[in-house]
This record gives structure tokens, sequence and C-alpha cells, in this order.
């Protein structure tokens, strides 16, 4: 298939890229380079620079693809409470202008990159597709409007989707192909690695007195090879006549933060300096999957998503 990744030399999207080209996908690159590196670009890919805001740039780069893969969102949980404009622009707007422009060039496959943050503090602690959507920050919230619009253009016009609720991505490629790092990250485990290369003298740990075994937040690490290899068993599934699904990607295993840290601190053999901060709002004390219906409808089973391997394989990256 000729596929757009749009966001694909960013973190997830590189990864995403690779795999589609393993598979033997034509891959168009789209992406404003706003979090994306230049290092994350596969000479085997098209590269087109060009923002979501921007139709027309859109309209010129769908032409001639037969699918879109839209990785080009806002997703700070913190920022997004703080500038809900910023997010409520770049990640509804956008997205509309992307199945806008579809629809104009005749584009019919769309795997999206929407979150488990849609789910909000669920009365379970482990998460299937039937729970209740609530979310508790406006992040979360874009993510699932953006879903119910997916329904809509499918019913009205004919754009079968994907979408699929990540947990938390983590790692970096085992092949050492994508060795881009994360510009400004926001998630735990970049930050954890700065601590431990000296980019940043420590971290914060936000809030000790969740409901947790050790009062820190559990969530669900997936490894981001086993999140690209979903995208690329999601398209297959869209060619072959698959209808629209939302479907959960996670391991089903939660861990807490401040277990990733000290299991990072095993690993590597060094101190990772921390301090207990105040709660963030909008964060759920447990998040984790059940992805069972990932594994029956697209036949995925992670095989990279041991804390070991994760812990490993960014270590690679920033360990230079």
């Amino acid at each position: 298939m000729r596929v757009l990744v749009i966001g694909g030399a960013g973190y997830i999207g590189s990864h995403v890229v690779a795999d589609l080209l393993r598979a033997g996908h034509q891959v168009r690159i789209f992406d404003n380079m706003s979090t994306g590196r230049p290092e994350n670009i596969f000479p085997d890919a098209e590269f087109v620079h060009g923002d979501i805001l921007n139709v027309s740039a859109l309209t010129t780069a769908l032409t001639g693809v037969d699918a879109v893969i839209h990785l080009a969102a806002k997703k700070a949980v913190g920022e997004s409470m703080a500038d809900p404009a910023k997010y409520a622009i770049n990640n509804i707007s956008g997205t509309l202008n992307i199945l806008n422009a579809m629809a104009e060039v005749g584009v019919r496959y769309f795997v999206f990159s929407s979150s488990a943050a849609v789910y909000g503090m669920p009365d379970v602690s482990v998460i299937d597709e039937t729970c209740p959507t609530n979310p508790i920050n406006f992040y979360g919230f874009t993510k699932l409007e953006i879903e119910r619009f997916l329904g809509w253009y499918d019913r009205l016009k004919g754009i079968r989707f994907i979408a699929l609720r990540y947990f938390n991505a983590v790692g970096y490629d085992v092949d050492g192909r994508v060795r881009g790092l994360e510009q400004n990250p926001q998630n735990l485990l970049p930050i954890i690695m700065e601590v431990a290369v000296g980019m940043r003298p420590k971290m914060c740990i936000f809030g000790r007195d969740y409901p947790t075994p050790d009062g820190t937040c559990i969530r669900d690490y997936i490894h981001v090879s086993d999140l690209a290899d979903a995208h690329t068993r999601a398209l297959a599934y869209l060619e072959n006549g698959g209808e629209s699904r939302i479907l959960n990607l996670g391991t089903g295993q939660g861990h807490s933060v401040l277990a990733m840290v000290q299991e990072t601190e095993r690993l590597l053999g060094r101190p990772i300096a921390h301090e207990f901060t105040e709660r963030r709002p909008g964060d759920p004390a447990i998040l984790t999957a059940r992805a069972d219906e990932a594994r029956r409808v697209l036949g995925w089973v992670p095989t990279h998503s041991d804390l070991e391997t994760i812990i490993t394989s960014t270590w690679r990256v920033y360990h230079r």
C-alpha cells in the first residue's frame, strides 16, 4: 500500500515508518518537524514538510496514497489542562482537516493514534474497550471527540478506520534503526534517561499518595516496536475488508512510576536522582489494558514489552 504517515518523523511515527517499510509498503511522511527529528526520516520514505492545519498542503500530500496513519497530536496532559485551545486547534481541528481532505481526494483507510486517556479514572484496574469513557484531562477529551468524529465519517464518507488506544509507549527500536531523541520529553522513561546521562540533575515523581502499593501511579508500558507492528496489522485488516474498530494496545501488566525508576537503577547500575512532588491534575492512579480484541482481530501479540527490553533499548540510544 501507499501510506501517508502524518507525524512520521516523531518518536512513535518513525517506528511505524520503519515497520511499514519492513513490510514492503511505500511510505510518504508528512511532518511539521515541531517534535520530529531529521535523523528519524528514513531515506526509503518520501518526506513532505507540512502541517495538518494547512489544508492545501494536506490535500497535495494525500494525492496518490491509499491510507493514512495519523500520529500528529499534542500529547502533554498537564499542558492540555493549562492551554486547551492549543489542543483543540491541533488535535481536533487538525484531524478534521485530515478527514475532510481524505474525503475530497478519495482515501478510504485511516489508522488513528488514540489514547487510554479516553477512559479517565475507571472503576476497574484492567480496562477493555467496553469500559465507560470519561476523560479527566483535556488531552483525553480531544482523543475521544476524534473517535466520535471517526464514527460519523465512516457512516457519511465511507472512511473506514482503526483507532488504537495506546497505553504508555516506551522503548526504542531493538534493531537500532531509530536514533533520534525526543525533544522536550514529557513521558517517564525519557526523563529517567536524561537524569541517567546527566542531561538533567533530577526528576520529579508527581504524587506518592495514590491508592497503589508504593503510592505512585501505575501504568501499562508497551514497547514502541510492538505499537508499530499493530499499525501495520491494522492497515492489512482494513485493506482486507475489515470494519471500523476501536482497539486497546497494552500488555495487561502495570508497573508503578517508582518501580520503573528502581528497575532502571538496577539495570544500569547507577542512581536516578528523584524527588516526590504534588500530584499533577488529570493523572489517574492506575491504567492497565486488556488487549484481547487486538490479539483476536489483528493477530497482534507484543513481543518486546518486558521491562528489561524496554529499558535497555532506550539506554542504547541515550548512552552515546
